[in-house]
């Protein structure tokens, strides 16, 4: 009995292993299609019949993509949006759900419903609306008006920020409150225990968070396409692939290759912050 018991166990376990690499294989396809799309010579990737392999490797592409005029100004700028965003809505999500967590105050409850309500609402619906109001605020305000950086960052702060505060709100309150209470016993201020102590235990949550925020800035094309109208030199990394899209026709070596140059910064990221992800989320998923 225990022999099959233990023959059932295993197999449940090779069976949930080999589903686990099915499902890795489909989601890394779209990835490595991309990839081997930008390695194939113009011939092949135009071709009647595609092959998931490429004979003859070529990186004419990828000269084509980093030829381009302004291509390290866009992936500047990118990175520089998608840090600032991620930084600032990190601070400020701490702050806030450290403060609907520990305090209690008039219409506490009505803040969180709307942080709640604000992340329903689809971004396309705010887009126009959003357009008026920076075109508005930017002739009072030097800097946040359209066709700054600054357009494409308080936005995307925004709609970041309710998505941060929620998930944090469970680490915070994960954190006993005795602690607290003891470490202002030992003479510790509000501020040193909030940078000092709780700041590094909610640390794997701000991780998680920031990981959402960077991707949705860094692969954001919708708000940069309507708030840089004009200027063009603060426009980010995914208007570079409009260059690829001509009348005569589409480059698509050139999409795949400048498609491929912007996923590995993401990459490069989520390792660097995986371990910190792994049990950021684990701590949202046990609240």
């Amino acid at each position: 009995m225990r022999r099959r018991h233990g023959a059932g166990r295993r197999y449940g376990r090779l069976a949930a292993e080999a589903a686990a690499l099915l499902t890795a294989a489909v989601v890394a396809f779209p990835l490595y299609w991309m990839v081997l799309s930008a390695l194939k010579p113009e011939g092949e990737v135009l071709g009647d019949r595609p092959r998931p392999w490429t004979s003859a490797p070529s990186l004419d592409a990828f000269r084509r993509v980093f030829g381009q005029q302004d291509f390290a100004r866009y992936f500047l700028n990118s990175l520089l949006v998608a840090g600032t965003v991620v930084v600032v809505s990190a601070v400020v999500a701490f702050l806030a759900a450290t403060a609907v967590t520990r305090f209690r105050f008039r219409f506490r409850t009505t803040l969180l419903v709307m942080f709640l309500v604000a992340q329903m609402v689809p971004v396309e619906a705010l887009t126009i609306p959003l357009f008026f109001l920076l075109r508005d605020a930017g002739a009072y305000v030097p800097g946040i008006g359209l066709n700054t950086l600054g357009s494409l960052i308080l936005p995307h702060i925004a709609f970041s920020l309710p998505f941060a505060v929620w998930m944090l709100r469970g680490f915070v309150r994960a954190v006993p409150e005795t602690l607290e209470e003891a470490a202002y016993l030992d003479g510790a201020t509000r501020a040193r225990f909030l940078w000092r102590i709780l700041f590094p235990l909610v640390f794997p949550g701000l991780v998680a968070t920031s990981v959402f925020s960077f991707i949705s800035t860094w692969n954001d094309f919708l708000f940069a396409k309507s708030f840089i109208v004009s200027a063009t030199e603060n426009s980010t990394l995914p208007m570079a692939l409009l260059v690829f899209f001509k009348d005569e026709g589409n480059d698509w070596g050139g999409i795949m290759a400048a498609s491929t140059v912007m996923t590995v910064p993401v990459l490069v990221f989520f390792v660097l912050v995986q371990r910190r992800l792994v049990s950021g989320l684990g701590g949202a998923v046990k609240d």
